[in-house]
């Protein structure tokens, strides 16, 4: 187990490296209240991860009909992330907004996770 999240800190110093900044925005909605029939702002949460912006090969454009032209794959590591990113989540990547689509893959070996891969579209 040990190991594991030495190749989770290790991760994160490779990416924190060779990478770049990330942010990862989940919005919660505000819930409607009937009684005054409205409901109260929307919540922002963020938070700063580290990640790697990459292109699809063609051999995934040819096995993954879901990967659309633009489509990036975006590699963050899990290390010191306060909440695991979703598929409702937003993230910041360059200045520029992206959704994650599925699927949504976690490598997580022996219960340690070390990495988020995401497809990612804007």
């Amino acid at each position: 187990m040990a190991f594991y999240k030495e190749m989770a800190v290790m991760a994160l110093e490779m990416i924190a490296e060779f990478g770049q900044p990330v942010i990862i925005r989940a919005t919660t909605v505000g819930e409607y209240d009937p009684d005054t029939g409205s409901a109260p702002p929307d919540t922002v949460t963020e938070q700063a991860a580290q990640g790697i912006l990459l292109d699809f090969t063609g051999q995934e454009f040819q096995n993954n009909s879901l990967i659309k032209q633009g489509d990036k794959k975006l590699k963050i590591a899990a290390q010191g992330l306060e909440w695991v990113p979703g598929l409702l989540n937003k993230v910041i990547v360059q200045g520029r907004t992206w959704s994650i689509v599925p699927p949504l893959k976690e490598i997580n070996p022996a219960g340690t996770p070390i990495l988020y891969e995401l497809q990612v579209r804007s």
